[in-house]
């Protein structure tokens, strides 16, 4: 039943693509999960728990603290925020004591601060910890509902569901949103409930489905957590690699940048790993009290904009040395591109030497070269020049190459070809 399923889908899909016009670049912005979790006892932690007052903070310091301007929009709540029942009309509220205003008058608040605001579901009988889920004959009501609400981004989790279950509730939440005629990014747990991969995963239709999707696990507070996510990826990317693009992401989960389990360099790997591979930048971090180091890291223009790069090309792993380097590479509009070297290592900064002729950019082509957190400039760097990088333990470098001159023969290279086997930088 489950394969006529799939195959009445996949039939049935290609009218109803999401052509919502939506999260063009990666969403940006902050979660409150990773951090926060299901903390609900505000009598004992007013502070720290699933609170208003959590997202009304939250929502000051995005929009005073330099967030908001650099592209940070977001702020989502996740799970636990709603009453353990439904209201007599069936519909979804939020718990009275910790949202005693409600979540419209949350959303009024965060919009006038020029943000957004993104809420949890789970499709299913419950959520994770016995709030009520959408089960199908809810679908309609919940998205009219997150609507009315002003709601701007929905993330729909998958437990207590069935494969089945999914593979019709998913598009169908999908074209309800749709149906409010309200914006709403809408982010989906699906493929992680399916394994992440083909053949349960299909990426054509998730990528008419939804605007960004959980592929993986989820991050938890530690290195370990953050190399667990690049391994999958890398060791996935030929299937992955090619699923992303403008409304439609792979989602390696939230930057814990700024929390208690990374150290400066893993932080700094973590904003450029993210950033190379296209993945939305939703951070959850105490913003009250988020450090000048892990701040800085989080609002690095060049960074950003990297992240932000309008062609939306995924990025890939294209180097896997012996000696635990390892080199990433990101094809960027106006035929820059983006390398992050990364150190596996864990004794003593490593001197990794190559050129860009063996990293396979083009041959007779000079760049600027910009390195991405010291801001230093190389000008002039020839494919064919060996140069050298010192990375240090779990560290990166990143580069962000521009080429001094466009050859004479404009490289008009379809985008399917770059995603191909000869991976190379594109010149658009």
């Amino acid at each position: 039943s489950g394969l006529a399923l799939a195959v009445a889908l996949a039939v049935a899909l290609p009218s109803m693509a999401l052509e919502n016009g939506l999260a063009l670049t990666p969403p940006m912005g902050w979660l409150a999960w990773e951090r926060f979790r299901c903390n609900v006892d505000c009598r004992a932690d007013p502070r720290n728990c699933i609170s208003e007052m959590l997202f009304f903070e939250m929502a000051d310091r995005l929009a005073e603290d330099g967030w908001r301007d650099l592209g940070y929009k977001y702020i989502n709540i996740d799970d636990c925020w709603s009453a353990k029942q439904r209201n007599a009309a069936g519909q979804l509220v939020p718990d009275p004591e910790r949202f005693p205003r409600g979540i419209k008058a949350l959303a009024d608040y965060v919009h006038a601060r020029g943000l957004k605001l993104g809420i949890y579901g789970d499709l299913g009988t419950l959520k994770k910890r016995g709030y009520p889920g959408t089960t199908l004959d809810h679908v309609e009501q919940d998205a009219q509902t997150f609507a009315e609400w002003g709601v701007d981004m929905l993330k729909l989790d998958g437990c207590y569901s069935s494969g089945e279950e999914q593979a019709e509730g998913y598009p169908e939440m999908a074209r309800a949103l749709n149906a409010t005629g309200r914006p709403i990014v809408y982010s989906c747990s699906w493929p992680a409930y399916q394994g992440g991969l083909p053949p349960k995963v299909n990426y054509t239709i998730l990528a008419e489905v939804c605007n960004l999707w959980r592929n993986y696990d989820d991050i938890q507070d530690s290195w370990d957590s953050v190399l667990s996510i690049l391994d999958w990826f890398s060791a996935n990317q030929d299937v992955l690699q090619p699923a992303a693009g403008p409304g439609h992401w792979n989602d390696p989960d939230m930057l814990i940048i700024g929390n208690f389990g990374l150290s400066y360099e893993q932080s700094r790997s973590q904003m450029a790993l993210w950033t190379v591979m296209a993945a939305p930048l939703l951070m959850s971090t105490d913003l009250r009290t988020i450090s000048p180091s892990a701040k800085e890291i989080l609002q690095n223009r060049l960074m950003i904009q990297i992240n932000q790069d309008p062609l939306g090309i995924q990025g890939r792993r294209i180097v896997k040395e012996k000696s635990h380097i390892e080199v990433f590479l990101r094809p960027l509009s106006q035929a820059a591109s983006a390398l992050v070297f990364f150190s596996r290592r864990t004794d003593m900064p490593f001197v990794y030497t190559t050129s860009l002729a063996k990293l396979h950019f083009p041959e007779n082509t000079a760049y600027e070269v910009q390195d991405v957190y010291s801001g230093k400039i190389i000008s002039g760097l020839k494919a064919e020049d060996s140069f050298s990088v010192v990375i240090n333990p779990s560290g990166v470098v990143m580069w962000y190459l521009c080429p001094l001159a466009l050859p004479a023969q404009p490289w008009h290279i379809v985008r399917q070809q770059a995603l191909g086997e000869g991976f190379r930088p594109v010149l658009l």
